[in-house]
């Protein structure tokens, strides 16, 4: 097929020069849609190279880490492509940090430079860490984005006026001394368990996964991409409008997600992409404006990140109107990208599993020493191959604990192959705990509840028992109109799955907490229990 023989990387060579070839091939066709702004392809290239001009202006250079911290936009895009065609590195920053956590990141990363927003939820970014962390490196340089300058040096305006004098020529020449291999973005994980740690990753990477799988995920210039998961995670930044980018999608932010305002943007916008957890098309699907809208445009959709029901599955076809409806699997130390679903899998496949590996990826399944398992046999899922980070900055003790010696990345998930190469996660090794002697996988619990109609969200965790030692506590988020009691959900899980596997204890709640990546935050759930 066409897509198994394209390098994405060879053909584009880096993220900003995507933006230069598409002007030319979409030219005067809609490239990003934020609000009242409208930007052509051809628009969103000379905003590029303004950017990268005012980046050069302010002394970014070939491997300068810069700190970006504002939600899903247009100029968050531009921003990340000036830095990155000055030759610069992003630090993508996730928008619910606090200062102390932004603060290592940017400590860590040794960014020497910041674009943030001034007030997004009612938080000044920079003027945080002016008060917290006044010291910072990342300090010296900062520019506000979205509406007011704050505590920033530049406004947005005047970072875009301050490359005035550097000629459009030193910015397309930047752009062009930018290879595959060099760094685009140092991508920090998403610290719900200890410090986060930041990831390489190249613009080779990255164009050849993402330009992979939007091929195969039939994405072309027709299509009109609603982009829900946040820029600082890979989803939204590259599965989202790079991968948009690339095929002459039109991209259209969403900087928080609410169903309604989501519903409205898909009926005027006719968006026919939406990739994102399986928790937004619940809140689509669940929301009692959606008969009112015209959602027929919608076309392609993918879930990642946790499990999802054959119910949902058909639920997303029927009543969304998609026509195809993917699932993968992927973690940042692999680009974000191992396996996918393939165009005409069956539902119980897309459901059951994530797919099989992308092209020229390798996925091994291995015991505790290393050990290759039969197929349907658990273990830890290891993978190899050009979407394997180079490694944790400036952390090599942490690189050598996660990648060996062969170049395998040891990904802390556990699943197994099928006979037909289809991988199934089944949990964080992490979040696994011990019933009796038996071992209990969360990820697999959950998706056993969600078999039962009344459940409409589920996050199950292990918690202290004095006869087992440890049980399973099910926070439970009922459908709209069901009732629901512990002893029924106990009932029916008894019924449906192993005795250990049976949660001992059923908490209901309105919503679960999750971080702006949509990872129920467990940690927080424990705490509550313990609490």
């Amino acid at each position: 097929m066409r897509h198994d023989v394209i390098r994405h990387d060879q053909e584009f060579l880096s993220i900003p020069n995507v933006v230069r070839i598409a002007a030319r091939r979409f030219g005067d066709a809609t490239a990003v849609v934020d609000g009242e702004l409208r930007l052509t392809f051809r628009e969103l290239a000379d905003r590029m190279i303004q950017a990268v001009r005012s980046a050069l202006a302010l002394g970014i250079g070939p491997g300068d880490r810069v700190g970006l911290c504002a939600p899903n936009s247009a100029e968050w895009i531009v921003a990340a492509l000036g830095i990155q065609g000055a030759g610069g590195v992003v630090v993508p920053l996730n928008t619910r940090f606090k200062s102390g956590e932004i603060s290592y990141i940017l400590r860590k990363s040794g960014a020497r430079a910041l674009f943030a927003s001034a007030s997004f939820l009612g938080t000044d970014y920079i003027g945080d860490l002016r008060r917290s962390a006044p010291e910072l490196p990342a300090l010296r340089a900062t520019v506000s984005l979205l509406g007011s300058q704050g505590d920033a040096d530049l406004s947005w305006i005047e970072f875009l006026g301050k490359g005035v004098d550097v000629p459009a020529s030193a910015a397309h020449g930047a752009i062009d001394a930018l290879t595959p291999d060099d760094v685009a973005d140092v991508m920090f994980t998403s610290g719900t368990t200890g410090h986060p740690k930041g990831v390489i990753l190249t613009h080779g990477q990255s164009l050849r996964a993402y330009g992979w799988m939007s091929t195969e995920y039939t994405f072309d210039a027709s299509d009109c991409f609603l982009v829900i998961p946040p820029f600082f995670h890979c989803f939204g930044y590259k599965a989202g409008w790079l991968a948009s980018l690339m095929h002459g999608v039109t991209v259209v932010p969403m900087p928080v997600f609410d169903a309604r305002q989501a519903l409205e943007t898909i009926s005027r916008e006719r968006v026919s992409v939406i990739l994102g957890p399986p928790t937004i098309f619940h809140d689509l699907l669940n929301h009692p404006a959606r008969p009112g809208y015209d959602l027929s445009s919608l076309r392609v959709s993918m879930t990642g990140g946790t499990t999802i029901p054959e119910s949902l599955i058909r639920a997303m076809k029927k009543e969304l109107s998609f026509d195809i409806v993917m699932s993968a699997y992927g973690l940042t130390e692999s680009t974000a990208l191992v396996t996918t679903t393939r165009v005409g899998d069956t539902e119980e496949t897309v459901a059951r599993t994530t797919g099989r590996p992308i092209p020229h990826i390798e996925v091994r399944i291995a015991d505790d020493a290393g050990r290759d398992v039969p197929p349907d046999q658990d273990g830890e899922i290891l993978v190899r191959g050009y979407n394997v980070t180079r490694g944790y900055w400036d952390d090599p003790a942490a690189t050598a604990a996660t990648i060996d010696c062969d170049g395998w990345l040891h990904t802390g998930d556990i699943g197994h192959l099928d006979a037909d190469g289809n991988l199934a996660v089944v949990d964080r090794k992490k979040d696994m705990y011990i019933v009796g002697g038996f071992n209990a996988y969360p990820a697999e619990i959950e998706k056993l509840l969600l078999g039962h109609e009344p459940i409409a969200q589920v996050a199950v965790i292990g918690v202290p028992d004095e006869r087992l030692g440890e049980v399973g506590c099910a926070y439970v988020v009922p459908r709209p109109g069901t009732h629901l009691t512990e002893e029924d959900v106990i009932a029916w899980a008894r019924e449906h799955m192993a005795n250990f596997k049976v949660p001992r204890h059923v908490r209901f709640v309105d919503h679960l907490p999750r971080n702006a990546g949509q990872k129920v935050l467990k940690h927080e759930l424990r705490a509550r229990h313990e609490g």
